[in-house]
């Protein structure tokens, strides 16, 4: 599939390890180099600044949304010819999306998770046919795939939509991945109520 632009959700850390942030710095330099823009947070801290310094630096393309209350506290990436502040967590999430063509998850806490939790729901629900796609870089969310294989076993995730959730320990892996992807065909609804195949 045609990939324009690929929204990118991380930590706002470096983290414990530092292939993490090596990690956001390769995929940074490879959407770059690939011609596909980046959206991510708009923030200059942790693995974010490390991922937008890093396509910045390769010539890509580099959105950043950032609420205006993170914005006011001074931690939006310095420098950016495109920084869209908005006004609430809410905006940001939505604004991201429309401008995207898919979502990748690099090692991050609780608003990485919510983030790529919320766009996963979305593409359940059929409201986007995006790739979405975990960076498992050093095996970081090995046990998160682990418990989402155990989620579907235990019936709340229907095959078809635990397939559409992608993995790879590589950006080159994901993006590859990203490239092949098809859109999952199943309705939540109808598999909810016992209607589906």
């Amino acid at each position: 599939m045609t990939l324009k632009r690929i929204c990118v959700f991380c930590g706002s850390s470096p983290g414990a390890r530092p292939e993490y942030a090596r990690a956001a710095r390769e995929l940074g330099a490879l959407l770059a180099r690939r011609g596909i823009g980046l959206v991510f947070g708009g923030g200059k801290v942790g693995m974010m600044g490390q991922l937008a310094q890093a396509a910045l630096e390769n010539g890509g393309e580099v959105i950043g949304v950032i609420p205006r209350d993170l914005h006011e506290r001074k931690v939006a990436f310095n420098g950016l010819a495109d920084l869209r502040v908005v006004n609430t967590m809410h905006e940001r999430k939505a604004m991201m999306a429309e401008l995207a063509d898919g979502f990748m998850a690099l090692p991050g806490g609780l608003g990485t998770l919510e983030e790529i939790f919320e766009i996963l729901t979305w593409a359940q629900l059929g409201m986007h046919q995006k790739p979405c796609g975990l960076l498992n870089v050093g095996g970081y969310f090995a046990p998160l795939l682990d418990f989402l294989d155990h989620v579907a076993g235990q019936g709340f995730i229907d095959p078809p939509h635990r397939a559409m959730i992608l993995a790879a320990e590589t950006p080159g892996d994901l993006l590859l991945q990203f490239e092949n992807f098809r859109p999952v065909v199943a309705d939540k609804a109808e598999w909810a109520l016992g209607l589906g195949e």
